[in-house]
């Protein structure tokens, strides 16, 4: 069986063992790990510890290029950033024409060429293709405000917030539109991602996501869903309130599962979802991982095995490996997975 056909009955929950994604090493964790595994990039990571799927992320691939904005979205026109709260070209907007008149990108200066080459490599490998623009609407509103002006904007200028998202939106519509008349049935899932939890809560109200996040996060599944993909959809943090929501969106598979965030742990999860949405992650990346020892990391995965059952993807319970995670115990989290 290739790993495209495992993902895939996995995703259409009708597997009978479950599958394993690395995760993505961090910028800072690549010479160490790349020199442990003696391998020269990612992709051959992945196929060393017997990565089910590969991510091909086309902003990784060169997707913008346009030589004159050379940032996709300039949200602090060409200010440093110090902080996810400083004020962005729209932190004092109070009026739509003001962000009718930005300069926004144009899908035209959207390149996939590189990214359908990773693509061709992925399923030669037999793996399953993961892709899609990363679409991180809300990740981009935040920034054009500022997260606490965003916040408090939802409420005193809803329409500009909308707004600047619908632009946001649109665009990356019309990027993934684009990759995905190149790539036809080349790619199984359209993974994409905002983080919509802190460790202990959502970070707006359920209203709030309702009203300004859920109304385009449905566009993107249904673009996805009209190419006959799964969804794939990435959010860290304590996001229990609106997995209701997302399952009744068409989320096939939610990732990453941040294990330590509240009532993310998998007994929790397990009991309310599982049969309605598979499960991708789930390993502990702010304990077990870092500071737990090999074994402790192979009875972890079991355990979790065990809770979710066949139809899940073992997977750390944040995509960037960082640093502190100890290449041994990435090695005894693939072992276990594949028991």
């Amino acid at each position: 069986m290739t790993g495209k056909e495992h993902f895939l009955n996995i995703a259409n929950r009708k597997s009978d063992k479950c599958g394993f994604w690395h995760g993505c090493p961090n910028p800072a964790s690549i010479e160490t790990l790349y020199g442990y595994f003696e391998v020269e990039n990612d992709f051959e990571l992945g196929l060393k510890l017997n990565s089910t799927c590969r991510w091909v992320m086309p902003e990784k691939y060169g997707m913008w290029q346009n030589p004159e904005q050379p940032v996709m979205f300039d949200v602090l026109l060409g200010k440093k950033r110090d902080s996810l709260n400083q004020a962005g070209v729209f932190a004092d907007c109070e009026d739509v024409s003001e962000v009718e008149r930005f300069p926004w990108p144009d899908v035209k200066y959207c390149d996939f060429t590189k990214t359908l080459e990773e693509i061709d490599k992925t399923i030669e490998a037999g793996q399953a293709v993961l892709s899609g623009s990363w679409s991180a609407f809300f990740h981009i509103a935040c920034d054009f405000f500022g997260m606490e002006n965003y916040f408090v904007k939802m409420y005193t200028d809803p329409a500009v917030v909308e707004a600047v998202t619908e632009h946001i939106v649109d665009f990356y519509m019309a990027a993934n539109e684009k990759l995905f008349d190149l790539a036809g049935d080349k790619i199984d899932a359209f993974f994409f991602g905002n983080d919509f939890g802190s460790q202990l809560d959502l970070l707006i109200s359920p209203e709030m996501f309702l009203k300004f996040v859920m109304p385009y996060f449905i566009k993107f599944t249904q673009q996805a869903k009209r190419r006959g993909y799964k969804v794939v959809l990435h959010s860290c943090g304590a996001i229990d309130k609106a997995i209701p929501y997302l399952i009744d969106a068409g989320v096939d598979i939610l990732h990453p599962i941040q294990a330590k965030a509240a009532n993310m742990d998998a007994d929790s999860l397990s009991k309310k979802y599982n049969g309605k949405i598979v499960f991708m992650g789930g390993v502990d990346t702010q304990h077990i991982l870092p500071f737990g020892t090999p074994q402790e990391v192979r009875d972890e995965v079991r355990r979790i095995r065990e809770i979710f059952g066949p139809n899940f993807i073992v997977s750390p319970s944040h995509e960037s490996l960082l640093p502190n995670i100890p290449p041994e115990n990435i090695v005894a989290m693939m072992e276990a997975a594949m028991e």
